[in-house]
């Protein structure tokens, strides 16, 4: 979900259309193995110019065929840059059961074009990507350049300290190269949930059980977490910072990712608590913050590409479209279908108009494609939550100051000022196999009221939110949302860009 309000989609180029076949060029090298994006404005729906290709750089890939290509940027990990720029950082070599890419890539969505930097140290395929409070990602985890099955204990960090921290829609992180982090990350599978908390540590929560750590990003070093109480490993499955008010999280709710156990593990001043179960265990998940604070749950299969009925068996088990609802008690309850079961390689993102898109499974993807001739594959469905159904929704009009620093002021005005209770920030998605470690829901205080005017104080510190672009809400006392209007927060030195005087490392 970009900051223009457009949806960004990437993905490999489609080799087969057999849904009973895995689509995906794992083990392909060559031209066959190649990217491909796409821009949704959601605006258009499906109306003409509503999908824009924005094909990624071409890439000589060192697998010695010399065949340029777009860019293999397929499951990698990403996420944002303060000025609302997308990191994309590894993809797929090709061959040796799966061999991770050195790619480093920028997408800006200003400009709607990709930049290229240089190479990471390692390759990386399935790893995961967290942004911290100095506004800097951490990269982690992922398959090395020598295929399946070597995962990477090496951290890297973008930019390197030696560069600013990219603030402005003009900073252009162009040919940049990541610098290696001192403390080492030694995950056993790839993509691990990682959180900035409240406490701006980055929090490494393996699939392991025993693989739970607390990185430092200004000491630059781990330290050991209590070992998550269900002594499992679990697939791909979902977890969310836990909304906590004005401060910025402090837990981390894991809940997907086993078939077999429908419960929830909240991880909160570094002890697990077991938390209220879902109706019933699922992988390949997606766990979304709503306006309102609640948590959505849809998607979901019995395993990576098992929908209850064997592998590559597009007849799914129905249960798995069942989206599941948590309200700010902790309570789930079963909520309506989707039309299509939707697992592995599965989305969803809250658009900003409260709405939420879902797409993805490459199988039912596949299996339901009315066009497989054609460049795209599959479909979007649209969820319109219960509290778009709860009457009129308050009016966000004009913010005043769409760029403020930390406890700074935000005014903005609404027609409907009276009837406003709450405001609140939401985090853009980026989300990618379960994996989503952008999402953050904070509350905002209201300062004052005037007339059609509300004046609202920016969150207090980059550990309560990092820097970077946010959904700004307000919601009435029936929980209705509004159209968000977008809000960057500042790095709390006022922004570092070219030619701040920044010393390299």
């Amino acid at each position: 979900m970009l900051p223009t309000g457009k949806v960004l989609l990437f993905s490999f180029e489609r080799i087969e259309s057999n849904p009973q076949k895995e689509p995906a060029p794992t083990d392909t090298i060559g031209k066959e193995n190649a990217g491909r994006a796409y821009l949704w404005d959601p605006a258009k729906g499906t109306g003409p110019g509503s999908f824009t290709k924005v094909t990624p750089p071409v890439i000589n890939m060192p697998d010695g065929l010399n065949q340029p290509r777009p860019a293999p940027f397929f499951c990698a990990g990403h996420s944002f840059l303060p000025n609302g720029m997308l990191g994309v950082f590894g993809g797929n070599l090709g061959g040796n059961g799966g061999s991770g890419a050195k790619l480093s890539l920028v997408f800006d969505p200003w400009e709607e074009k990709w930049y290229q930097n240089q190479d990471m140290v390692v390759g990386r395929w399935y790893p995961s990507v967290v942004t911290g409070a100095d506004g800097r990602q951490l990269i982690m985890s992922g398959q090395s350049e020598l295929g399946w099955g070597t995962p990477t204990s090496i951290v890297e960090r973008f930019p390197a300290l030696n560069k600013p921290v990219p603030t402005a829609k003009t900073d252009k992180p162009e040919g940049w190269a990541p610098e290696l982090f001192k403390a080492d990350a030694p995950f056993k599978r790839d993509y691990p949930h990682l959180f900035s908390l409240r406490d701006g540590k980055i929090y490494g929560l393996g699939r392991d059980p025993e693989q739970q750590w607390k990185f430092d990003p200004a000491a630059e070093t781990r330290t050991d977490l209590a070992p998550r109480p269900d002594n499992m490993p679990r697939n791909y499955g979902s977890a969310v910072p836990l909304p906590a008010g004005f401060k910025g999280p402090d837990s981390v709710l894991v809940l997907g990712g086993d078939r077999n156990d429908p419960n929830t593990y909240q991880l909160v001043g570094g002890q697990w608590s077991k938390e209220k179960a879902r109706a019933f265990g699922r992988t390949q998940d997606d766990t979304l913050l709503m306006p309102d604070g609640t948590l959505m749950t849809v998607n979901g299969a019995f395993d990576i590409r098992d929908y209850g009925n064997g592998p590559y068996n597009p007849n799914a088990d129905l249960k798995y479209r069942q989206i599941e609802l948590r309200d700010e008690k902790g309570n789930w309850k079963l909520g309506p279908a989707q039309r299509l079961p939707r697992g592995y390689h599965s989305n969803a993102v809250v658009l900003p108009d409260g709405r939420v898109m879902v797409t993805g499974d490459e199988l039912q993807q596949l299996a339901n494609d009315p066009d497989i001739t054609d460049d795209m594959n599959g479909s979007i469905e649209i969820y319109e939550p219960a509290y778009l159904q709860q009457g009129s929704r308050p009016q966000l009009g004009t913010v005043f100051n769409p760029s403020v620093g930390y406890n700074e002021k935000i005014t903005v005005s609404s027609s409907t000022a009276a009837d406003v209770t709450r405001a609140v920030l939401l985090a853009p998605t980026t989300a990618t196999h379960s994996v989503n470690t952008s999402q953050r829901h904070l509350d905002l205080r209201i300062k004052s009221r005037s007339g059609s005017f509300l004046e609202l104080q920016a969150p207090p510190s980059a550990n309560a939110a990092p820097p970077g672009y946010y959904m700004l809400f307000l919601l009435n006392e029936e929980g209705v949302p509004s159209t968000a209007g977008w809000v960057q927060i500042k790095p709390a030195s006022g922004g570092q860009t070219r030619g701040s005087g920044l010393s390299p490392r």
